[in-house]
């Protein structure tokens, strides 16, 4: 196995006198698929948020790549944060595009401020997306337009624009109907045979037995049990884990 692509030791963070991350370590190799689960308010997207500089820890170590997005808590200057998570797309619960921008806009934004690219190959680029995505012909629509998991699907696109090594997903399929999910989590399961590293924060027991490659259960502010899905769902080994998954499967 490379070196690991992500590597996060003894990450800690507090909200005021709330603990939400305590010690918590992992890495992930390139081109794995690595499913984080848990309860609700158990530090899951606060640990992901961190990885993408969306929230500051309060000590430990986060490595992107062969860079230092923290050492021992200490962040690096804003040009080198920011050069560090440009490798890196974030999808949301909640789709975070921009209402005022139509689809094909949402897209070729962010490419346009930061990338020296020629408009005519972020446009090209951005059609090839959406048609990777099922959305060659939403290009001039606007999100009020689209369903939830068309939305989300236009996320994922706008993350790949920026061809990042890394994508991190946060619950991409909790605020969707289910018979929207499904949608979402082809696009997904379509990026994991492509071999793009994913962490995936998901409450979708299936896509986590299916795609991931290691799925890890988080409680309290730490990781409880990693495995393969077949240990992890299989033959869970924490009195924890057993408890959670008789309650969610």
């Amino acid at each position: 196995m490379d070196k690991a692509i992500i590597e996060v030791k003894n990450l800690r963070k507090s909200f005021g006198a709330l603990e939400v991350l305590k010690d918590v370590s992992l890495s992930v190799a390139r081109s794995e698929v690595v499913a984080v689960i848990g309860p609700s308010g158990s530090g899951k997207s606060t640990m992901l948020r961190s990885l993408a500089h969306l929230e500051e820890v309060n000590g430990g170590t986060i490595r992107i790549g062969e860079d230092h997005l923290v050492l021992d808590g200490k962040y690096p200057g804003a040009a080198k944060i920011k050069e560090i998570t440009s490798r890196m797309g974030m999808v949301f619960q909640h789709f975070n595009l921009f209402p005022h921008l139509t689809v094909r806009g949402n897209l070729e934004l962010a490419p346009r401020l930061t990338k020296r690219l020629p408009a005519a190959d972020i446009a090209r680029k951005a059609e090839e997306l959406l048609a990777k995505v099922g959305l060659q012909d939403k290009g001039d629509a606007y999100p009020a337009n689209l369903s939830g998991g068309q939305k989300q699907r236009v996320a994922i696109a706008r993350a790949l624009m920026m061809s990042p090594e890394i994508l991190l997903f946060d619950e991409p399929t909790s605020a969707l109907d289910p018979e929207l999910t499904g949608e979402v989590l082809e696009v997904m399961r379509q990026l994991a045979g492509e071999r793009m590293t994913m962490v995936v924060v998901t409450h979708e027991m299936g896509f986590a037995r299916e795609v991931a490659d290691r799925v890890m259960f988080m409680a309290d502010g730490e990781f409880i049990e990693s495995g393969t899905p077949d240990e992890l769902f299989g033959n869970p080994r924490q009195e924890r884990t057993k408890v959670f998954l008789n309650r969610v499967l």
